[in-house]
């Protein structure tokens, strides 16, 4: 049986880089912090000269700024569009702070207040009564009670009495457990404890944060990737290597992946590269998701003739993914095609027309 682990954490798929990190690591640091703020920075951003993968594509200032508002005693909210590599920058940077990125809680509209602070083992609970040994801890009283960063994923999908169970953590460094006594009613935060949230701006609305909460938060916002070139090379690097993952040897077409890009980037924007406005998408069409449908394209391709995927492939994921959000968006794509393919020189934006002749597939 394949017992591979499809993605393991960032401590363990950078485990030598950290390593190696660790041993130059000399100078001042935070307290509780597994590296230096200037160690932490490299790891996320990379060195060449020291064979340290560059693994966030963004702006350095943003890590930077990140990273230091960590070593205070604010939380570090990162907001932006879905699909802009904020969860991926809020485990680098819990991994290198911490050496640990898995203690993370899920946002949504089920998750409650137990799965932040702790619950309890009711077998032991009722046989013995509350106890530490019938405490079952949550990321938030291991990360405090170990000095390590917590991961709050998507905070606004969650109800605003759950949010503002963050309130005295944050502000006060103590969690209570009031069914115990003495000391161990108390649990104080130790040095390296802090939270990083993320939010998406299409949630805003959903589950407003209280400006009490907002307070104890330092806000950065992850804007999408500016520069083409920077995009398509991300894109065929993190595509490559998912398809590589999933048994798929041979690479893909550049040019589908830089049609790809240029298509997404379009729809994104509302605008093409010479200027013309273009109707935008309300679907997500960020980095990550053409990410995902290059993979797809890949495994389409291979999987059933043995290449790695056609325009026509990609056409037919395409289609799901415009008309995720709204069946408007699907039209939107094919008015696209129909009137902006043709600016584009070379036979995948051909191959793209023809494939796209009839209106898209839902």
């Amino acid at each position: 049986m394949n017992n591979r682990i499809q993605r393991p954490p960032a401590e363990v798929r950078y485990a030598d880089e950290l390593a190696l990190l660790a041993g130059e690591d000399s100078g001042p640091r935070p307290p509780g912090w597994a590296m230096t703020l200037r160690a932490a920075r490299t790891f996320v951003m990379g060195d060449d000269d020291r064979n340290i993968r560059g693994k966030y594509v963004g702006d350095p200032s943003l890590v930077e700024r990140s990273l230091v508002t960590l070593a205070t005693t604010r939380g570090l909210m990162l907001v932006g569009e879905p699909g802009t590599a904020k969860s991926l920058l809020s485990e680098l940077i819990s991994a290198a702070v911490s050496g640990d990125s898995t203690l993370t809680i899920q946002g949504g509209a089920a998750t409650t207040e137990d799965q932040i602070r702790y619950s309890w083992n009711y077998a032991l609970l009722v046989a013995e009564g509350p106890s530490v040994r019938a405490l079952v801890p949550a990321p938030m009283l291991r990360g405090m009670g170990e000095g390590r960063i917590v991961r709050f994923e998507e905070i606004t999908r969650c109800p605003l009495e759950v949010q503002d169970t963050l309130l005295s953590l944050l502000s006060e460094r103590v969690l209570a457990v009031p069914e115990l006594t003495g000391d161990d009613a108390m649990v104080y935060a130790r040095d390296g404890f802090n939270i990083i949230a993320t939010a998406n701006t299409r949630d805003r609305g959903v589950n407003e944060m209280s400006a009490a909460l907002k307070r104890r938060f330092n806000f950065e916002t992850v804007h999408p990737i500016s520069d083409f070139d920077t995009e398509v090379d991300l894109v065929r690097t993190e595509s490559a290597a998912l398809l590589r993952a999933s048994g798929v040897t041979i690479d893909q077409d550049p040019a589908l992946t830089e049609l790809l890009v240029t298509l997404f980037r379009d729809l994104r924007t509302g605008t093409t590269s010479d200027g013309t406005a273009v109707e935008k998408l309300s679907s997500v069409m960020s980095t990550a998701e053409a990410v995902s449908l290059a993979h797809a394209t890949g495994i389409r391709g291979w999987f059933l003739r043995g290449d790695t995927g056609t325009v026509a492939d990609l056409a037919e994921s395409l289609a799901g993914t415009a008309s995720k959000d709204s069946a408007e968006d699907a039209a939107r794509l094919g008015r696209y095609i129909e009137r902006q393919a043709h600016r584009y020189s070379g036979s995948a934006w051909h191959e793209l027309r023809e494939a796209h002749s009839g209106p898209p597939r839902r």
